[in-house]
């Protein structure tokens, strides 16, 4: 049954493996994944802000996106950093010192040193995008993949930073304390033995720190020699702290185990991480679980369990003819996925054969014993989703707020304990055996003995399953190979007995030191104890202690008298111990002592034993006292004498019909008895139906709840989604704030009253500089404008508004003020940026100052003119290019022609001779360049056919020499 991540898996592993830049085969350098969810972007902020320029990592972000809307994430994590900050697009190289943010609605991963995208295959409440990225990236850059965790709902990262921790790789999670959503970190936690956790902002230099030991991919020959006293210590410290020999580990993997330690504690020296040990026991329990690599996850590698399910389970259950009860064994089995794997595969299998009461118990083991504390509980996160299917999920898992839990009829197919393949006897009489991915951890001597254990292990015709990077090795003649590439293979039978091997014993964790340093006085019998030990074995009666369940906690004295074992599975309840004669008082006895917390006492309680019967005095006595036991029942056995009957034997006869009586009334009884039965008979009918009944509607709540359950994850994601979106709005509000401060400033530097209007000529938004005008307060905004008193004297301002609202073309004016000032009022459409016309703007521009400017340059030109008109000379004005501005009375006298005739026509061409043109324009040119005063001689033509020699006052107006040629000129003589 292919899952979807098996379907994404294929997808990029299609992807063309040529096109792979050369530098990356030259250089590898190590990738930095950041998985964050809802809460993130604050993380993610502080996280870059603290990045280095040069650190020499690349840095991919996968966040939870909405998938209907663009992607800001870029634009405003690169106001945070001086990184390059880029939207990843289909086959982008990843680059040092730089950073790619995944798209909205997709899925991505890495494969040499190249991102690829892909369209997501999965619902979109049920997408993993983190786990999915850092499982890629485990495998493209091995020991050089770094995984951090940041603030998150839900559980997506867990099961990918596991994969990065399988490949010698990093893994580092945010303070959950510190994280506004701490869902995620807590689950990565829980997952691995992660290697840093720390607050966002100090994440980058931890990580620096940490990547300077990045070990070498292979392990030099002459530090293993020189390093060896060393590491023989680390093994001897551990075998102290946890009572395992590593002592037949491979030498690489522990060296690189012990180097992921160093590299944590800033050491550089294995001497130095020996003493740090030595000095920390708590250490060698954190070593210890680096050592155990509990990487799995459910149905890994599907091929293996397709041929599980088609051929080797069919196989072992066809050859099941005399016993119905198969037996296999998952040593190494981690927190159970692979255990729990296999009864589900086997439920599948059996449905499709014709046999019936074949079952199988599994034997699930491995030498970390929180693994198996948590295997045991049998709850898995909800990312369990993209490893089983939508269907077996259906069927093996119950959804529950932690996650998904193993259904009973599965959990119950499991056994569970700690063990050590080294050190504990087998398992025997197995007909499976499935060891994936341990043997590649022990040194060659250590896989040899182990294989030897799996054949003295397995049942004839058994089967056994190997990881895919393992082998037989040089003892292939104990087994048949079936499939060479899965690694299957069945058991052969030999003419010659293997060798067999001596595992060595388990160290005990009790120091045998502190066990010899006994106080001499500890071993002097004491009279009292010896006394209450005698006084217990013969003088008390016989008592059991039990729980309000009737499970037996403690027994004193001899209880085979009045319990017995029950038949079948072993059974410690004193309901099913009880021998014949106590089954039918004792339950409601007991009850009674339950519900009311008063001692009971059974007198004269016929028991049968091996054929004979005593009496007994039976009290069953609820405990207060001590706290410890308090809630608890003593239930205490008296044998009491039976009464003889009295009288001589002479007087039995008349005992006949008392005996008679007797017997008829037991007849009478049983009669009841049997009537009570048959009552009770069928009220268990009426409530087994009533519980048919009851489970069916549980059924269809169940599946009401799966439905409710699904609808919450979709709802859970979109809300992680609109949390990332109200993240990037409240940074773009910022920026809106910050855009709108920096306007207001703006508009009120400039010193220009500005008044913003809607549609309807309400006020909007207005500037200090308007209060002058208009008596504006702030509750002012949102009434009509009109409303308002103002100091202009400017009634059409309304009209001219509507006006502008309706042409769209702007109005320009000036306008006076009762107090003297003086406006220049621009009434303006406001445009919106996809050109909608929302309203008006008016600026009211103070021109005070220049109106005065504007009074005294007209007084001072009327003041000119009559000068000029009033002179006897004859006074000309001339712009830069030659053209007549000024014309006095005298010089239309002079020439016989109206001012109104001349005035912008070019002086030489009208008044010069066409002969004088070159020469008096070259002259003037001449005289122009000197930049000052001077008198020059020229002929005029003064009228028609009549010419004068006259002398012309040139004054110049300016003396920047590019308007030069603007000049006065007076004739003074003719």
């Amino acid at each position: 049954m292919t899952t979807t991540k098996s379907k994404q898996k294929a997808i990029f592993q299609d992807v063309s493996e040529n096109n792979i830049d050369p530098k990356l085969k030259s250089e590898m350098f190590p990738i930095v994944c950041i998985g964050a969810s809802a809460g993130g972007l604050e993380a993610l902020e502080q996280f870059l802000t603290n990045v280095p320029s040069a650190s020499g990592f690349g840095y991919v972000i996968i966040q939870h996106l909405d998938p209907t809307q663009k992607g800001m994430l870029p634009e405003i994590l690169q106001r945070k950093t001086k990184l390059k900050v880029l939207e990843v697009t289909d086959g982008m190289l990843v680059e040092p010192d730089s950073v790619y943010v995944i798209p909205p609605n997709k899925s991505m991963s890495i494969m040499k040193g190249k991102l690829h995208l892909f369209h997501p295959l999965e619902t979109r409440g049920m997408r993993l995008p983190i786990d999915f990225f850092l499982q890629s990236l485990a495998e493209d850059r091995k020991e050089l993949g770094v995984g951090i965790i940041l603030s998150g709902m839900g559980s997506d990262g867990s099961a990918g930073i596991r994969a990065i921790k399988e490949n010698n790789g990093r893994v580092m999670v945010q303070t959950p304390e510190n994280a506004k959503f701490d869902s995620m970190p807590r689950s990565a936690i829980e997952a691995v033995s992660v290697d840093t956790v720390a607050p966002a902002n100090e994440l980058p230099a931890k990580l620096i720190e940490l990547l300077k030991h990045i070990p070498a991919k292979k392990s030099n020959p002459e530090i293993e020699v020189k390093d060896d006293s060393s590491l023989e210590k680390i093994i001897i410290l551990l075998h102290s702290y946890t009572g395992n020999d590593f002592s037949l580990y491979k030498k690489s993997t522990l060296y690189r185990r012990i180097e992921r330690r160093m590299a944590v504690h800033k050491l550089n020296k294995i001497t130095s991480y020996v003493n740090f040990l030595h000095e920390n026991p708590n250490e060698g329990d954190i070593l210890f679980k680096e050592l155990m690599i509990g990487v799995t996850n459910f149905f890994r590698d599907a091929n293996v369990w397709e041929k599980l399910k088609k051929t080797v389970i069919p196989s072992i259950i066809n050859n099941a003819k005399s016993d119905p009860l198969l037996r296999a064994w998952v040593p190494g089995c981690s927190t159970g996925e692979e255990a729990y794997s296999l009864a589900i595969i086997f439920k599948e299998a059996l449905e499709k054969t014709d046999r019936e009461g074949v079952s199988m118990q599994i034997f699930a083991t491995d030498l970390d014993n929180d693994s198996i504390e948590r295997a045991r509980k049998g709850v898995f996160r909800a990312s369990i989703a993209s490893d089983v299917s939508p269907e077996r999920l259906k069927r093996f898992f119950v959804k529950t707020e932690e996650g998904y839990c193993v259904k009973t009829e599965i959990r119950e197919m499991v056994v569970f304990a700690q063990h050590n393949l080294t050190m504990h006897p087998p398992f025997t009489k197995l007909d499976f055996i499935s060891c994936r991915n341990l043997l590649i951890y022990l040194d060659h001597e250590l896989q040899k003995k182990i294989i030897g254990l799996f054949y003295y292990s397995i049942n004839p015709e058994g089967f056994l399953l190997l990881g895919s990077s393992e082998s037989l090795g040089s003892q292939g003649n104990l087994f048949s190979t079936l499939d060479t590439k899965l690694k299957f293979y069945q058991k052969t039978a030999l003419t010659q007995s293997p060798e067999s091997f001596d595992f060595p014993t388990s160290f005990s964790k009790t120091n045998p030191v502190e066990n010899e340093k006994t106080s001499p006085l500890e071993s002097i019998p004491n009279i009292q104890t010896l006394a209450d030990q005698l006084l217990l074995k013969y003088f008390s009666p016989v008592g059991v202690l039990v729980n309000e369940d009737g499970d037996i906690i403690y027994t004193s004295g001899r209880t085979g008298k009045y319990l017995e074992p029950s038949v079948g599975k072993a059974n410690l309840n004193i309901f099913a111990m009880l021998r014949e004669g106590l089954r039918q008082k004792f339950p409601l006895a007991f009850r009674k002592v339950i519900q009311k917390k008063v001692p009971v006492v059974l007198r004269n309680i016929k028991v049968g034993t091996k054929g004979d019967s005593q009496t007994l005095d039976i009290r069953i006595q609820p405990i207060e006292q001590p706290d410890l036991l308090k809630g608890n029942v003593m239930i205490i056995f008296k044998e009491v004498d039976t009464p003889l009957p009295v009288g001589n034997s002479s007087k039995a006869g008349s005992k006949i019909p008392r005996q008679l009586e007797l017997e008829k009334e037991l007849v009478q009884m049983q009669s009841e008895m049997q009537n009570t039965v048959e009552e009770m008979q069928t009220s268990q009918e009426e409530l087994k139906s009533a519980n048919e009944e009851l489970q069916s509607t549980n059924e269809e709540l169940q599946s009401t709840n799966e439905e409710l359950t699904s609808s919450k994850e979709e709802l859970q994601s979109l809300n992680e989604e609109l949390q990332t979106v109200n993240a990037e709005l409240l940074a773009n509000a910022d920026d809106y704030s910050r855009v709108n401060n920096d306007m207001k400033n703006l508009l009120n530097s400039t010193d220009i009253a500005t008044l913003f209007l809607d549609k309807e000529l309400n006020i909007r938004r207005f500037t200090n500089q308007a209060t002058h005008i208009f008596k504006f307060i702030k509750s002012d905004i949102g009434r009509p404008f009109t409303d308002q008193v103002t100091n202009l004297i400017y009634p059409e301002l309304e009209d001219d508004a509507l006006e502008v609202l309706k042409t769209l073309i702007f109005i320009e004016k000036q306008i006076p003020a009762k107090d003297g000032r003086w406006f220049s009022i621009r009434i303006m459409p406001y445009r919106t940026n996809d050109d909608r016309i929302d309203g008006l703007v008016i600026t009211f521009i103070n021109i005070s100052d220049l109106k005065q400017l504007e009074v005294g340059l007209e007084e001072n030109e009327q003041m000119h003119r009559m000068c000029l008109d009033s002179t006897s000379d004859i006074f000309i004005s001339l712009s830069a290019n030659g053209d007549i501005k000024e014309f006095n009375r005298n010089a239309e006298f002079f020439f016989g022609i109206n001012k109104e005739e001349v005035i912008g026509r070019n002086y030489v061409k009208m008044f010069v001779p066409k002969s004088e043109w070159a020469k008096t324009e070259k002259d003037i040119n001449k005289l122009a360049k000197l930049g000052k005063p001077g008198k020059y001689e020229m002929t005029l033509l003064i009228a028609e056919n009549k010419k004068a020699l006259v002398i012309g006052t040139f004054q110049f107006l300016s003396s920047n020499l590019k308007a030069s040629k603007v000049m006065m000129m007076m004739i003074t003589k003719v």
